[in-house]
Formats: C-alpha cells, structure tokens, sequence
C-alpha cells in the first residue's frame, strides 16, 4: 500500500459516493489508474463495504446504550450459541468480546428507555448463563466517526 492507496481510503471513508473523476483528482491521478487501485483494496479487502450512515436521531432511535455483560460460561460452544442469538438483535449494532472485568460488550440503539427494557427482557429470555449485566445509557455522543486513523 502507498501513498495513493492511503489518500484513496481516507478521502472514501468521508464520502464513499465520490464520483470517481473527483476521487481521481483530489489523489492527483488519472481516472483507469484511481478505479484499478480502488478495486485492488476491495478486493484485498481494505475496503469492505460501501454504506449510508443514517441519523439515528432523525430516525427516533435517539438512545445508545452500552451493555457489559459477565458470564460463568466460557465453554466455546456456549460461545458459540450466545454469539448466534445476540447477533440476530437489530438493536445491537456493536458487539464486542472483551478482557478484564467485563466479558462482552454490546452497543444497543434504540428509541427509548421503555424499548431498551423490552431489548432487555427479549436479551436475558433468550440467552442463558449471564451472571450479571449492566446498563450504562449515553447522554451526549461527543464523537462518533466511521473513518480509521490511516498512517501516512
């Protein structure tokens, strides 16, 4: 990876619809070179997808709550089976296996605190062996971005 592929992926982080002729431009390449390179990194898998970030606001799911849950199991099939059925929540948009005190993390969005408290029974009904799980519910998102810190 050079210094073309680096500014291609930084400048598609911010605006993935950039129409190729600008990509090309602001990268200070001719167009065929800029579209070859930018398939080479979705297909060397730098670039997994390509999506719309929504306004969850705009979309009444104003609340993100951070869940952090411990558990006596630790068995790979038990894993396995938790993994499966906290995936299939919608309202988990981050899930994340953890060390220290915790053992996973979940980021859950949703409306508010009465559709958290349904997450939360539909969550403790369907899975078992959590021994403890704790609520933490963001006031202020101070930052939030997609985009990854790309060395140059």
């Amino acid at each position: 990876m050079d210094r073309f592929d680096r500014h291609i992926l930084t400048l598609l982080q911010r605006d993935a619809s950039m129409p190729l002729k600008d990509l090309a431009e602001a990268v200070s390449l001719s167009t065929t070179p800029c579209w070859k390179r930018v398939k080479k990194l979705e297909e060397d898998g730098y670039i997994r997808a390509r999506v719309a970030l929504l306004d969850p606001v705009r979309l009444g799911l104003g609340l993100s709550v951070f869940v952090h849950l411990k558990t006596a199991r630790h068995e790979s099939a038990w894993l396995e089976r938790f993994a499966a059925t906290v995936v299939q929540f919608e309202e988990v948009v981050e899930f994340y296996r953890m060390s220290g005190e915790w053992d996973y993390l979940l980021r859950v969005v949703v409306s508010d605190i009465a559709a958290y408290d349904r997450f939360y029974k539909k969550l403790i009904e369907s899975t078992d062996g959590l021994s403890d799980i704790s609520s933490n519910f963001a006031m202020e998102q101070m930052k939030y971005t997609t985009a990854l810190p790309i060395p140059y």
